[in-house]
C-alpha cells in the first residue's frame, strides 16, 4: 500500500516581493485551521508549513498577542476571538443591504425613478430596501411597508417564480420581467424582475413611476439590474 504523505494538508507559503515575510508566514499559519482541523499542535504546524519550529513559535506568539490564536492547556492551538470579530465585520460588509442598495441607487440614477427590493413576508410582500427618485410626483412607498402579494408587478413576479401556473406567470418566467400599469394603484406603473441567490428566488427588483412617465427602455434596465444582483449573490438568472 502506498504511503500517504503527512503533507497533504500543507499550505504553501508564498512570500510577497513587496510585503513582509514574517507577516506572510503568520498568515500562512492561520490558513491551516479549518472545520476539519480546528486544533493544531506545534509539530503539525511546522510540518505543514515547512517552517522551523523556532520560527513557528515566534509567529504563534505574535498571533496569540493579537488574539488570532489561543494556546490550549494541552498545548494545541485554536483560532482566537479576534477571528470572530473579523468574520463579523466581513459578514456585515457582505450583508444583503450593502449589495442590494448600490444596485438600486444605480438603477434610480439611470432612470430617475424609484427603485425597490421586495421579498415575500407571509401572505404579503415587504419593501425591504428602497431608493427614492428626486422627482416630486412619485409613489410614496417606503422601506418596511407591506404590499399585496397578488397586486402590482413585484407581487406577480414573486408568485410567478414560486410556481404559479396561470398564463401571466408562465409568461413572466419566460421573459424574466414584468411591466404593468394601474394594477395596484391606478396612476402607477411598475416594472419588476426576479432576484436569485444560490438557493433560488429571494426577492424582486421593482421600478415604479407615474404611468405617464413609463418608458419601455426602462424594462431592460430593470432586468439587467436583477441579473447583476443575482449573479453577485451567486444565483442563476435563467428563463424557463
Amino acid at each position: 500500500m502506498p504511503k500517504i504523505s503527512s503533507k497533504q494538508n500543507s499550505v504553501k507559503i508564498t512570500l510577497s516581493d513587496t510585503g513582509v515575510a514574517s507577516v506572510d508566514k503568520a498568515l500562512g499559519i492561520l490558513r491551516l485551521f479549518h472545520s476539519e482541523k480546528p486544533e493544531l499542535s506545534l509539530i503539525q504546524i511546522a510540518e505543514q508549513t515547512g517552517l522551523y519550529k523556532s520560527t513557528v513559535l515566534r509567529m504563534l506568539a505574535s498571533l496569540e498577542n493579537a488574539l488570532l490564536v489561543v494556546r490550549q492547556t494541552d498545548g494545541k492551538y485554536v483560532l482566537g476571538p479576534a477571528i470572530a470579530s473579523l468574520y463579523a465585520a466581513y459578514q456585515h460588509q457582505q450583508s444583503l443591504e450593502t449589495i442590494v442598495v448600490p444596485i438600486l441607487k444605480k438603477l434610480m440614477l439611470a432612470t430617475n425613478e424609484s427603485a425597490a427590493f421586495h421579498v415575500r413576508q407571509g401572505d404579503k410582500r415587504l419593501c425591504l430596501y428602497r431608493v427614492d427618485s428626486n422627482q416630486a410626483l412619485r409613489d410614496h412607498i417606503k422601506a418596511g411597508d407591506l404590499l399585496p402579494i397578488d397586486k402590482g408587478a413585484g407581487g406577480k413576479v414573486i408568485r410567478a417564480f414560486e410556481g404559479a401556473g396561470d398564463k401571466l406567470s408562465i409568461q413572466i418566467r419566460k421573459d424574466m420581467v414584468l411591466a404593468i400599469a394601474g394594477d395596484r394603484v391606478k396612476e402607477i406603473s411598475g416594472i419588476s424582475s426576479p432576484v436569485f441567490n444560490s438557493e433560488g428566488l429571494i426577492g424582486v427588483i421593482t421600478l415604479t413611476m407615474p404611468t405617464y412617465r413609463f418608458d419601455p427602455k426602462q424594462v431592460s434596465r430593470v432586468k439587467a439590474s436583477a441579473k447583476k444582483l443575482s449573479e453577485t449573490l451567486g444565483g442563476k438568472f435563467d428563463a424557463e
